[in-house]
């Protein structure tokens, strides 16, 4: 029902759109043939001159160009101060036309444009004429007189009367400034009229072709009014037809079609009544469901998080290192990109366990963890608790150099805490690491767990050699990080220890 009612609008638009256009063409039409007429009278003005020789051929000329031309209802020729020179009319009139508001217009006025007036009667036959007029001036731009061409309206009433835009239509030819030149159903007493504060009036002015439902100043019925502005002329054209009128043939098909509706949704409201109550029955299930499943999802996720990860420090635990460890490896190798582990321990832990008791060991392993946390950031990485004492950090896409280099930070950060140890050289809690870098294809093919058992066995040693040489620094496979204060200072590179006894000889040194 709506399309149709869109439909029907469109067709009303486009219909009135061509009529307004055929309008404006018309217009056009006769405006251009009075512009040429008051052209042809100014130059033989100037050029010929005014005398009773040149006025007679004028005359004649005028008689013959009013027989080709009947949109023109009248041709008229001004002197300077009023008078009439020559006429289309076949005869000599006796007048003046110096008050006529076009002839002021063009004695106050100095240009060679035409000039379109509003409505008047005319002095010789006493119709409603459209004044257009030009000005007639010498080289110097003296006044010469006035050159007038005038359109009666009926001529457009002829027209406007063959149109169909229904029985209520409207066709509205106004002026620029608002004024009323013509209007279908003709009305003498709006001619002349100014509509420039009417809703039709504002839309022209806003765009120059276009089409809305307004309503009109005149008779205050809306109408679908589709109008345009003409280009070379000071013409606006608009052409309209009731919302009713358009409407009407819609509304009835519209009731008929919407009691019908009515009555096929009370039959199948009817019908529907027992499954709507079977969906709400489903629904209510599915949402019970749904409860079920979304509680079910979260203790798995929660599940989930308590299986990879170490309760006291909140670090990934050994489990879910593992299961990364063989991951990356994989990566490692099939993009060819290194692969660091750094392996951590804190110096001294089993002396400030004893001293300080278990609940200030939880501690802090807890606040090494922190700083775990706060330098493992990079997405990919992994901190986890390897047991005990001993943390691990699984860096994928990192050289040895960058993998050093967070050790670093990460053993000044846990030396930064300032836990006291009583039983360091340092008096306070520090840590040792072991870096170890995977490159694949440069030594070392091995894959899967005997890779990861590789890694972290070449890390451990690192480590170890960073307990060797005086504990609280970094050592990798090419050297080593800056010790803290309590260090040795020692410089070595790289361990050699073998394999085998490192392991044993690296948890006796912790």
């Amino acid at each position: 029902m709506w399309s149709a009612r869109q439909a029907q609008i469109q067709q009303t638009r486009v219909a009135t759109s061509n009529v307004a256009r055929m309008v404006g063409a018309q217009v056009e039409s006769a405006m251009k043939t009075a512009s040429m007429a008051l052209s042809d009278m100014a130059e033989r003005a100037k050029h010929e001159g005014t005398g009773e020789a040149a006025r007679e051929r004028l005359r004649t000329h005028l008689g013959e160009l009013a027989k080709v031309t009947p949109e023109l209802y009248g041709m008229f020729l001004y002197g300077p101060d009023g008078s009439w020179l020559a006429t289309s009319l076949g005869r000599e009139v006796q007048g003046n036309n110096a008050d006529r508001a076009y002839f002021q217009y063009h004695r106050t006025h100095r240009d060679a444009g035409i000039h379109i007036a509003a409505p008047v009667k005319s002095k010789s036959t006493g119709v409603w004429i459209i004044p257009v007029s030009r000005g007639i001036y010498a080289a110097d731009g003296t006044f010469m007189g006035v050159a007038l061409v005038t359109l009666r309206l009926n001529f457009f009433e002829r027209i406007y009367d063959e149109l169909d835009i229904g029985r209520t239509g409207v066709v509205l030819l106004m002026l620029y400034d608002g004024t009323v030149i013509y209007r279908r159903p003709f009305d003498e007493k709006l001619i002349g009229t100014d509509l420039s504060n009417g809703n039709i009036f504002k839309e022209l002015r806003k765009r120059p072709v276009g089409s809305t439902f307004l309503v009109a100043k005149v008779d205050k019925v809306e109408r679908l009014y589709s109008y345009r502005r003409l280009q070379n002329f000071p013409f606006l054209v608009s052409v309209g037809q009731t919302k009713a009128e358009l409407l009407g043939d819609w509304k009835r098909s519209s009731m008929l079609i919407g009691v019908a509706v009515l009555l096929i949704s009370a039959m199948l409201a009817t019908f529907a009544t027992k499954l709507v109550r079977q969906i709400a029955i489903r629904d209510r299930l599915d949402a019970q469901l749904r409860l079920y499943s979304g509680e079910l999802e979260k203790r798995n996720v929660d599940l989930r998080m308590l299986a990879h990860t170490d309760q006291l420090t909140q670090l990934a635990n050994r489990r879910r290192f593992d299961e990364v460890l063989e991951q990356e490896l994989r990566r490692a190798h099939r993009g060819r990109t290194p692969l660091s582990l750094i392996m951590l321990d804190l110096d001294f832990f089993k002396q400030f366990n004893d001293h300080y008791g278990h609940l200030a060991g939880d501690e802090c392993l807890q606040r090494a963890a922190g700083v775990l946390s706060d330098q493992i950031i990079r997405t990919g990485d992994l901190a986890a608790r390897y047991g005990g004492e001993e943390f691990a950090v699984i860096m994928p896409n990192t050289g040895e150099d960058g993998a050093i280099a967070v050790a670093e930070r990460v053993r000044a950060g846990i030396m930064a805490l300032r836990i006291p140890h009583q039983h360091s050289p340092a008096q306070v809690v520090t840590a040792s690491l072991g870096v170890a870098t995977l490159y694949p294809g440069k030594g070392g093919n091995a894959t899967g767990a005997a890779a990861a058992l590789e890694l972290i066995g070449r890390a451990d040693r690192h480590l170890y050699d960073a307990k060797q040489a005086g504990r609280n620094q970094v050592r990798g496979e090419s050297g080593s990080s800056a010790a803290g204060s309590s260090a040795t200072g020692s410089s070595a590179t790289g361990s050699s220890a073998a394999g085998g006894g490192a392991a044993a000889a690296n948890a006796a040194a912790r």
